[in-house]
């Protein structure tokens, strides 16, 4: 099973990368964009999902000040243009 878990920080935190994403994409050219939040995406193939949420308390992100989400992929099925879809848990 493949899961893909989301990083994020926690809203309300200050996001110093997001922050300068946000003020380095109108010098680029790309205008009208906010709320700039960066974070990682962690790619783990796993037996089953049971221990996901554990490993991401333990390890993958610290929850003192990151939120996390957990994707699973659906039956190994393609996506649009040939990307896997995921689904979130039940």
């Amino acid at each position: 099973m493949r899961a893909r878990i989301l990083v994020r920080p926690k809203a309300g935190l200050l996001d110093p990368q997001g922050k300068a994403v946000e003020r380095a994409l109108p010098a680029l050219g790309f205008e009208g964009v906010g709320n700039v939040h960066v974070g990682r995406l962690i790619e783990l193939d796993v037996p089953d999902g049971s221990d996901v949420a554990a490993m991401c308390d333990k390890l993958l992100a610290n929850p003192l000040i990151e939120d996390y989400e957990i994707l699973y992929e659906a039956d190994g099925l393609p996506g649009p243009n040939g990307t896997p879809t995921f689904d979130r848990p039940a």
